[in-house]
């Protein structure tokens, strides 16, 4: 089945500040409009955006709790007191847990981390974790990526005398666990002015104060983490903006120059030899690191990242290595069965929602699958699958549509819920799944719009052929790192020609040459963009929307386009 054409819709940016800016910084008009499209109106803010410092880094302190935070852990480093370093099976959360693991380290003797076994205890804080630590005679349990919410889990832990410090990222509920510290910018009484830090960012937060507080020559540098906050900025989908950015900034500029072994040893499995972006950290790096937990234990993700020596992180990086190879195999292979159910299914077309269920599909996978059907038919997805006699299931949405508020409506045949507005995780009966599909079907086709359902390209700006060179690419690469609040901008570029025969490569990716009248001819390729070739004659002229990228073959690198769309040009509609 085919999806319909994507609307294309371009970006309003404010004439008279793209005017005032132009004149002010004396560039082109598009990169004017690209920058105040980023809220960047003087040549002030643009030079913060263009060169970050690390003295743009805000003061700790102004985080509410961190005083109280840095004095306990004072306390148990004098005391010499047993200090257990908790964190999420994620990216962030085994980034995070690496950062103060080894930060810590360096002045506390009893100290060990713990990760949650993603199928026995689930996500976040657990009853197991809290029993451990008490068992085990830890006097603090520092919690990273977690625990914002874990209100009772935390009364549990008070009442076995264990003391916790909360450094977490996630949005409070209405009322906070009694932590001895928690650390959030998103309270709403946290005065710290960027609100927007991963779960790392919080911990690396943390140890800038512990730094700046005690000046302990035992203590490293703040910023040898950099390499690490890098990485979770990236792999958590946090907005690449304000602080968020300068440690993204500084962080590959260590990747590149100085990586931790471990980090050294990822991307040696994924052959990445080139500079390193943030997107080689989102699809390279943060696969193999999540494998660790999807697959199998994340505690393996912390020992690579932990690795001092070459050999050892080798070795652990073969393994996270190994078990993403298994990952993507069980990804193929759930995709591909979703989407022949989809497809077998006669009732689909007429539905406003995509859902599909196999007792035996790998419960550390559905959310990727779900991923993967969203992009390929563009509905509110939930995927479904059998583990422990219950049902567990992934959801993810489409563009503007609430999918965390349409579960929460039909919840009354689920057990266990939560998430937020483009992606949730459920559990229910087996008996109730029928009836809660039937029914989230139902509130999802009375609620979502049909405009909603139209996939969309928000393009940037129009962009006139004969600009694009390497030395406007350079200039656009100058915007990195890319990433939620500052895409990689795309542009629109119309009336162009076909130059030459297109390709099919890989089954599904287009391999096409465009020119414009007395412009040379610029390679493109467009993934997953195969089934548009069947639209391409000798004669037509297309309207193109892309990113500029660089292509880099047997040490060559070359200008090319990314492909998001191409339409006729007589059909291109705009807004």
């Amino acid at each position: 089945m085919q999806l319909p054409e994507k609307k294309w819709i371009l970006t309003p940016a404010d004439k008279e500040k793209v005017a005032s800016l132009k004149n002010e910084l004396k560039v082109s008009e598009e990169i004017c409009t690209l920058l105040v499209q980023r809220d960047i109106y003087t040549f002030d803010s643009a030079k913060d955006f263009f060169r970050p410092e690390l003295s743009h880094l805000h003061n700790p302190f102004l985080m509410k709790d961190m005083d109280k935070a840095v004095d306990r852990i004072l306390e148990a480093i004098s005391q010499n007191q047993k200090v257990l370093v908790y964190g999420d099976y994620d990216v962030d959360g085994t980034t995070a847990v690496t950062l103060m693991y080894d930060f810590l380290s360096h002045a506390i003797q009893n100290l060990d981390f713990y990760i949650p076994n993603r199928y026995k205890e689930g996500y976040g804080i657990s009853t197991a974790g809290i029993e451990f630590a008490s068992r085990e005679g830890f006097h603090l349990v520092i919690a990273l990526d977690c625990g914002i919410k874990a209100v009772e889990k935390i009364k549990y832990a008070k009442e076995l005398g264990v003391d916790f410090i909360i450094c977490d990222h996630h949005l409070p509920g209405e009322e906070l666990p009694p932590a001895h510290a928690v650390l959030d910018p998103k309270q709403s009484d946290c005065n710290y002015p960027y609100k927007e830090l991963s779960g790392c960012g919080v911990g690396f937060k943390l140890i800038q104060a512990l730094k700046a507080k005690t000046n302990n020559p035992a203590f490293p540098d703040p910023c040898d983490y950099l390499d690490l906050l890098a990485i979770s900025i990236g792999c958590d989908i946090v907005p690449i903006t304000g602080e968020n950015r300068v440690l993204a900034y500084y962080g590959l500029q260590k990747i590149n120059e100085s990586p931790r072994k471990g980090v050294e040893a990822i991307l040696k499995t994924g052959s990445i030899k080139k500079e390193i972006t943030i997107m080689d950290l989102v699809f390279v790096i943060g696969p193999r690191i999540n494998a660790a937990g999807r697959i199998a234990d994340a505690k393996n993700a912390v020992y690579t990242l932990l690795s001092k020596n070459v050999e050892t992180a080798n070795d652990e990086a073969k393994i996270l290595n190994k078990r993403n190879t298994n990952r993507k195999e069980l990804d193929k292979q759930i995709t591909e069965s979703a989407t022949q159910l989809i497809l077998n299914d006669p009732e689909y077309p007429a539905k406003k929602t995509t859902l599909v269920f196999h007792p035996e599909w790998h419960k550390g996978v559905i959310g990727i699958v779900a991923s993967r059907l969203v992009e390929r038919f563009y509905r509110p997805t939930i995927v479904f699958t059998e583990s422990n006699d219950m049902i567990t299931a992934s959801a993810r949405s489409i563009e503007g549509f609430n999918i965390h508020d349409a579960i929460k409506k039909a919840s009354g045949n689920l057990e266990q819920f939560g998430g937020h507005f483009y992606a949730a995780g459920l559990s229910l009966k087996k008996e109730n799944l029928q009836a809660f599909m039937e029914e989230f079907e139902r509130i999802v086709a009375e609620t979502i719009t049909e405009e909603q359902l139209i996939p969309r390209v928000k393009i940037d700006a129009e962009l006139d052929f004969q600009r694009i060179n390497p030395k406007f690419l350079q200039t656009i690469n100058q915007f990195a790192p890319f990433g939620p609040g500052n895409m990689r901008p795309i542009f629109v570029s119309k009336a162009l020609h076909k130059y030459g025969n297109y390709r099919i490569v890989g089954d599904h990716h287009l391999k096409i040459t465009f020119k414009a009248e007395k412009t040379a001819a610029i390679p493109a390729i467009g993934f997953n963009l195969a089934e548009k070739a069947g639209y391409l004659g000798e004669t037509e002229m297309y309207d193109i929307c892309y990113c500029l990228s660089e292509n880099e073959w047997q040490g060559v690198k070359s200008l090319q386009l990314e492909l998001k769309d191409l339409k006729k040009s007589s059909l291109a509609v705009w807004n």
